[in-house]
């Protein structure tokens, strides 16, 4: 497999529209990477200069130390898999699968054995035979990987392939093609919107915005420790609460404020806010740190706050609880057995271990 650098890697359209700006990114061999971020963020852009498919405008892409600016995409040695199909309907899944291969000029023996041994790993073993107009969407997505299976090339790129999906099948296909790293060990770059997706498969997330990395990082540190305001709205479903307010010095400590908002601020943090006191910030905190106070285990005051419900969400295991307090609104996720109901003001309390700070002008993570 394969070790994939990225050197200060930039796209320009027309001399002037920057689609990616410098670009730094080291891969491991046989690592999963997830490029995540919002349409037009450029994460399919860089997975394309990667596969030879865009021209790069500045910077070095270098595969296994070799640096492949000028070497064409058919001579890369990846293998890359699109949001469509792509397969050809007039050949059988066999057929397709296969075809790469032969316009390598492999041996009949050897294609035989690659495409039976990526059927098996796939589930397909008993579909070769048919068309693609015979297969459900989740099985054509499986025949594209295999047909970048059998390549067994040194890195697989993925640009976002799920998207044509069911929910139902997201999920199954999510599964399998992390069962295929398990399984092949091999490089792979994946590009999504989705951030549910990146960080399900992901062993790293490269978060992108405006064409610029914004964090790479492991998925728990990159939802734990957001770097800015963006990352932290951007991962985690439902997104992280921001309120706004301002902090204040009272009592011998440092308090989050704003109208009918008073809560604590932990000793732990109150190093990094000082230079804060008496200016504005935006607080964050993801909506499963925020409890009904019936059912919190530590339903101190100084955490607690009272708001407004304004709409109950059943999602089954769980409901989200939305509320208005002064000019913030936020939701919390509970316990299906909350018994919260719409325009009732109800007493919440905040985990204020879990508390983000940003700062207002730069968006950056003060805590």
């Amino acid at each position: 497999m394969a070790r994939v650098s990225l050197k200060d890697v930039s796209k320009l359209y027309n001399n002037s529209v920057v689609a990616v700006d410098k670009v730094s990114l080291d891969i491991e061999d046989k690592e999963f990477v997830v490029l995540v971020g919002p349409s037009g963020c450029g994460k399919s852009t860089t997975l394309r200069m990667v596969a030879g498919l865009e021209e790069i405008s500045g910077g070095k892409v270098f595969i296994d130390d070799q640096m492949v600016n000028e070497i064409p995409a058919k001579n890369r040695d990846i293998a890359m898999v699109f949001q469509n199909y792509a397969l050809y309907p007039h050949m059988n899944i066999y057929e397709n699968m296969a075809f790469g291969l032969k316009l390598r000029h492999y041996p009949k023996k050897e294609i035989d054995r690659r495409v039976h041994e990526a059927a098996e790993i796939l589930g397909l073993a008993d579909r070769l035979k048919r068309k693609p107009k015979e297969l459900s969407g989740g099985e054509r997505q499986r025949v594209a990987v295999g047909r970048a299976i059998v390549r067994k090339p040194k890195v697989f790129l993925f640009d976002e392939p799920l998207s044509n999906l069911d929910a139902k099948l997201r999920v199954q296909m999510r599964a399998e093609i992390k069962k295929l790293h398990n399984r092949l060990q091999s490089t792979m770059i994946y590009v999504t919107h989705d951030q549910v997706e990146a960080l399900t498969l992901g062993d790293r997330i490269v978060v992108m915005k405006d064409g610029i990395v914004q964090q790479v990082d492991k998925p728990i540190n990159l939802y734990e420790n957001p770097k800015n305001k963006f990352i932290a709205g951007f991962i985690g479903s439902p997104a992280m609460n921001f309120l706004r307010g301002t902090i204040v010095a009272q009592n011998g400590g440092l308090f989050f404020v704003d109208k009918a908002i008073r809560l604590k601020i932990l000793k732990q943090h109150e190093k990094n806010l000082t230079k804060y006191i008496n200016r504005e910030v935006h607080f964050g905190i993801r909506p499963e740190d925020i409890y009904d106070k019936l059912f919190a285990q530590d339903a101190s005051e100084e955490f607690t706050i009272t708001a407004t419900v304004d709409i109950v969400e059943l999602m089954g295991s769980e409901i989200f609880i939305y509320f208005t307090v002064g000019r913030n609104n936020f939701i919390a996720r509970v316990d299906n057995q909350d018994t919260a109901a719409a325009k009732q003001d109800l007493q919440v309390v905040f985990d204020m271990s879990k508390a983000h700070f940003f700062d207002v002008e730069t968006d950056q993570a003060i805590v």
